[in-house]
């Protein structure tokens, strides 16, 4: 009985995920939109309140059931960010580097300096939504408000035919540099409310190792993996046998970072970094992976994240404009004034700045993770889930509305 729920229940999600996600897409807005909704009708904010019976028969809240989905969503999240972790194309950051430095730079210190403010000047309005680290809680909501969404701007930049100009080289580049630092931010904060790593180190060691595993797999990582990758393409299957090899890399680092304390995601986020090519020079096997991840792995995930809240009893119209507001206001503003001081015209800084604003699926996964460890509440999951969906959706009409190239369809 309890396999048949299971796939039961694991193909409803995938249904109603590519079905509200196509409809979406016939809406010219983005299919993660859809995915989310369609993981809300089968969520508790819809099927759970009209039928609750049928709800908790289907998607239980223990048991072996649901240890199985929860199993399978981390392995869907897994392949998200390494599928991100491939999106990343480093060699941009080495064109206009003093543009890309000082976009980075900016657009993580204003949005985080802004986040952290709120929280840590403000603890009471905030009290009764973290759990007792203040701290902590509140360079998560700075780390939170910093992060950009690599794969939504690359999206957007594509659809406007501006991934190749100076002004898509200096997008991509400050956001891949964001989404660095701001995950290996968000390793060290969440490395504080995970339970006891393997090797029993303390947190400011977590760092530390983050860190070197970063500065590891942008060096001699990347280089022994794309070495590995040229020399098993003439002795194994391609591009079929590349999918094969790669998860047994992201397992691998997954156990690993779990091993020193971290969420499992940084390793497969790591793997997917040291295999990338940049988004110009994708190959068959890497588009493979690509494919499989955004109609298989990330429709499931995305849907899921429907199942873990009741968006309309733990809505918080305060925390919602609160958060959009300073995460707009920050990452617009910082970018902006990061541009301008490197000599670049301000038009053209302003509609760097509204690309960057887009915190998409990255988002997304970020706050689940914080919620599963217990470090956010459902008031602002919620919160955080609604404003990384309204910057996503409305970064490629602004960005065509402010820059003049043509018209912008959503993937």
């Amino acid at each position: 009985m309890d396999m048949m729920i299971f796939f039961l229940e694991i193909a409803v999600m995938l249904f109603m995920a590519l079905l509200c996600g196509q409809g979406m897409r016939m809406l010219r807005l983005p299919a993660v939109l859809g995915e989310l909704f369609g993981g809300i009708i089968l969520g508790p904010t819809v099927w759970g309140w009209l039928s609750p019976s049928t709800y908790n028969w289907l998607f239980p809240e223990s048991g072996a059931i649901f240890y199985g989905r929860d199993a399978l969503i981390q392995i869907c999240m897994l392949f998200f960010l390494f599928a991100a972790g491939l999106e990343m194309n480093l060699s941009l950051v080495k064109k206009r580097s003093v543009n890309i430095a000082w976009a980075s730079l900016m657009g993580i210190v204003i949005p985080f300096v802004l986040g952290f403010g709120m929280i840590f000047l403000f603890p009471d309005i905030w009290r009764d939504h973290f759990q007792g680290k203040l701290m902590f809680f509140a360079m998560f909501m700075g780390t939170a408000l910093s992060i950009s969404a690599l794969p939504v701007i690359a999206r957007t930049l594509m659809d406007l035919d501006l991934m190749k100009t100076d002004m898509g080289m200096i997008i991509t580049g400050a956001a891949t540099i964001d989404d660095l630092v701001g995950w290996s931010l968000f390793a060290f904060i969440l490395s504080n409310f995970a339970p006891e790593s393997i090797l029993d180190i303390p947190p400011y060691m977590t760092f530390v190792l983050v860190f070197l595993l970063f500065a590891f797999m942008l060096t001699v990582g990347r280089t022994l993996a794309q070495k590995v990758q040229k020399r098993l393409e003439f002795s194994l299957t391609w591009p079929g046998s590349f999918l094969g090899i790669t998860t047994v890399f992201i397992l691998l680092a997954a156990a690993c970072a779990e091993a020193i304390g971290i969420h499992a995601v940084f390793g497969a986020f790591l793997v997917g970094l040291a295999f990338s090519q940049g988004l110009e020079k994708r190959d068959d096997a890497h588009e493979m992976i690509h494919q499989f991840v955004m109609y298989f792995f990330a429709p499931l995930y995305f849907v899921s994240i429907g199942l873990r809240a009741d968006f309309v009893a733990s809505f918080d119209l305060t925390l919602v404009l609160a958060v959009l507001m300073i995460a707009c206001i920050g990452k617009i503003f910082g970018v902006t004034l990061g541009l301008i001081i490197s000599k670049l015209p301000l038009r053209q800084s302003a509609v760097i700045g509204v690309a960057m604003n887009a915190r998409g699926a990255m988002e997304m996964i970020l706050a689940t993770v914080a919620k599963d460890a217990g470090l956010i509440d459902d008031q602002v999951f919620v919160a955080l889930i609604i404003m990384a969906l309204l910057t996503s959706l409305l970064t490629g009409p602004a960005v065509s509305r402010l820059s003049g190239f043509g018209h912008y369809e959503a993937d």
